[in-house]
């Protein structure tokens, strides 16, 4: 078997995200919190797989449940209390609270938490006057949610090499003087467009 370096190309042509893989103990609460919480959708998954799961989709991407027959009794007390950590993995999704209600903190939010019977955490993130109000939770498996206004912070990349994208074999590099600027524009456009397409 042939062993390549990758470090002698460029970045691999990527499109997009498409699905975040979840293990979960029990598929039914998992799909239960993923619909009623967040929105997604159950869509039709392989009939090829041979045990149990569930594909869902909403906002650009899916999020696929594998029930793990491993987990134990033993596992649900460690992770029901769990302290609720905003530095731990997690996935963020930009709240429709925090973009389209005339709401500057997380109180829309909160509630409709509250009225779930969930335990959250709040932060607060400021940068050169910019702030981006967080609220973080679990899922049924103890996955970290984050809701955010991260759309607040504008994506400016570090370093001219950041900047070297390429789309359809054609470098912005080469065609935009100001190419960080140019790039920051396409990413904010993509971010935009795929907010338009919400479902309401």
């Amino acid at each position: 078997m042939e062993i390549k370096e990758v470090g002698n190309y460029g970045a691999l042509p990527l499109l997009s995200l498409n699905h975040v893989s979840v293990l979960c103990r029990s598929v039914l609460d998992s799909m239960r919190f993923y619909e009623e919480i967040l929105g997604f959708v159950l869509i039709k998954r392989p009939s090829s797989f041979k045990f149990n799961g569930a594909w869902l989709y909403n906002y650009g991407f899916g999020i696929h449940l594998l029930e793990n027959p491993n987990y134990d009794e033993f596992d649900a007390p460690m992770i029901e209390s769990r302290p609720i950590n905003p530095k731990d993995n997690h996935i963020s999704f930009q709240s429709l609270q925090f973009c389209f209600v005339q709401c500057t903190d997380v109180g829309l939010v909160i509630s409709r938490l509250e009225d779930m019977g969930m335990k959250y955490v709040t932060a607060l993130v400021e940068d050169e006057g910019i702030k981006v109000e967080q609220v973080f939770f679990h899922d049924p498996d103890g996955y970290m949610i984050e809701l955010c206004n991260c759309e607040n912070i504008p994506i400016v990349p570090i370093s001219s090499a950041s900047c070297s994208f390429k789309a359809r074999g054609q470098s912005f590099k080469k065609t935009v003087s100001n190419k960080c600027g140019f790039m920051e524009n396409v990413m904010m456009r993509s971010l935009s467009m795929d907010m338009m397409n919400f479902a309401f």
